[in-house]
């Protein structure tokens, strides 16, 4: 067993840059003295001159920093990992090299964590220019805040309730009268019940005018709301991942006579809200259509959960709707094939005058792809196929264009247009949500694959695991 050295011994030989092992044998001279010239600083560039590909910033980051740099009050959507926190961070980043001053930017957030992983970005995406950040949040030491607050950072992240008592208790320590950026991350939790005593006090000691800056993974109608508040400049608004909305744009704009359930209102390419009557329409009956006469529509989704949802989301804003998937009985999917003016032949959904094929995500196989667009056009018809995409989805998409031969076409559609019809689809979707909710949606499954797991693990012949 080898012999162990002493602490001294070890610290003898660190010191000299000598291992034990080689005390005794070939010695590593290790010249710490260095001669070498600090390396000059690149000269600034973009992305592109890097070599690097233009689609690098985030959907969320290339929206919204534009308008925010030019001085649009924005509400931006979009998912958690996304890029939210540089969309609002680099472009006050930039106006505050531009003319630094005291506290520059106050960040809300709901919660702690949060506010620390916002100050991080900011103090990282910051360090060219010298930023100071300060946290104010509960559970530290209120004193310790309210003298680094005095001190005037560039840039306060603060969760409402601490700021609040430091604003009622130490007012001369918050210094906030020239405040150009208010910024309110998870603002749909930040615009409740909860926290607007404490939001009323801050908006009483901030300026007026200030760029307001509202970004969220969950929108709702009443943040949508605020785009109507009186501003010097429209109020900008980008929403990621709004497949949804999308799709019932395009249902209600870019297919002719679309039927509706009687007496359900209709949701027009406008926004506003109108009575339609079925009876009046030339195509009315009960036999199932979704549009038009003798034509229908197929929605490819990729999971059995989202087709449940889309289905409850569609139904609520008037349209018949019927869903397939894995997770409904087998006489369920008989009597929605037969909705569907359909029947279930060997090779297939054998299901006549498709006239749209919508995919909601990028088929990973271009097989696939071709498999699901296949079922409109039929027979000589005509028909069209709509996929909706992200830019994460373009190297699929020219998988798919290799395989097909052609070049898919873009397809131009308004965001505005989009985005004045939300808010029917949010509350839509809230209702689907609490209907998954409500029905256990696909516990049975569960059910069943538990029940099989405990018949095979008492097979003759298994043993368990330990």
């Amino acid at each position: 067993m080898p012999q162990e050295l002493p602490p001294k011994d070890i610290a003898a030989d660190l010191e000299s840059g000598v291992s034990g092992d080689e005390a005794e044998g070939d010695r590593i001279e290790i010249n710490t003295s260095s001669t070498m010239e600090p390396s000059i600083p690149p000269p600034m560039c973009s992305f592109a001159d890097l070599g690097l590909d233009p689609w690098l910033p985030t959907e969320i980051q290339r929206a919204c920093i534009p308008p925010i740099l030019v001085g649009h009050d924005a509400i931006g959507g979009a998912k958690t990992g996304s890029g939210k926190t540089a969309a609002f961070a680099l472009p006050i980043l930039q106006k505050l090299s531009e003319d630094p001053f005291g506290v520059f930017a106050l960040v809300l957030t709901p919660t702690r964590e949060l506010a620390y992983q916002i100050a991080e970005q900011f103090n990282v995406l910051g360090k060219g220019v010298n930023i100071k950040v300060t946290v104010a949040i509960g559970g530290m030491d209120m004193v310790k805040q309210a003298l680094e607050l005095s001190r005037r950072p560039h840039i306060v992240v603060a969760t409402p309730g601490r700021l609040a008592d430091h604003i009622e208790s130490s007012a001369n320590a918050v210094h906030f009268q020239k405040v150009k950026f208010l910024v309110l991350d998870e603002a749909d939790r930040l615009l409740t019940e909860t926290f607007a005593p404490d939001m009323a006090v801050i908006m009483n000691n901030i300026p007026r005018d200030r760029q307001t800056l509202l970004f969220t993974a969950t929108m709702t109608p009443s943040i949508l709301q605020l785009r109507e508040k009186p501003s010097k400049q429209p109020v900008f608004t980008h929403l990621c991942d709004t497949s949804e909305a999308y799709l019932v744009h395009l249902l209600m704009s870019n297919v002719s006579k679309l039927e509706k359930r009687r007496g359900q209102p209709k949701l027009n390419d406008d926004g506003d809200d109108s009575e339609s009557d079925s009876d009046s329409d030339d195509d009315a009956g009960d036999d199932g259509k979704t549009v038009g006469k003798d034509k229908s529509i197929m929605i490819f989704v990729g999971q059995c959960k989202q087709a449940e949802s889309l289905r409850v989301m569609l139904f609520e804003l008037g349209f018949r709707v019927t869903a397939l998937h894995s997770k409904i009985s087998q006489q369920e999917r008989l009597n929605s094939l037969g909705k569907f003016r359909a029947e279930a032949v060997p090779r297939g959904l054998d299901i006549p005058s498709v006239e749209l094929v919508v995919n909601m995500h990028v088929p990973r196989d271009p097989d696939e792809y071709i498999h699901r667009v296949g079922r409109t056009a039929r027979a000589g018809r005509g028909g069209r196929a709509i996929t909706i995409m992200s830019e994460s989805d373009i190297k699929l998409i020219h998988n798919i264009e290799a395989r097909i031969g052609k070049q898919l076409e873009e397809m131009p559609i308004s965001e505005k247009k989009v985005l004045e019809g939300m808010g029917k689809v949010l509350r839509a979707k809230r209702t689907a949500a609490l209907h998954l909710l409500e029905s256990n949606f696909g516990e049975r499954d569960k059910i069943r694959k538990q029940k099989r797991s405990g018949s095979s693990s008492t097979r003759p012949g298994k043993r368990p695991k330990n």
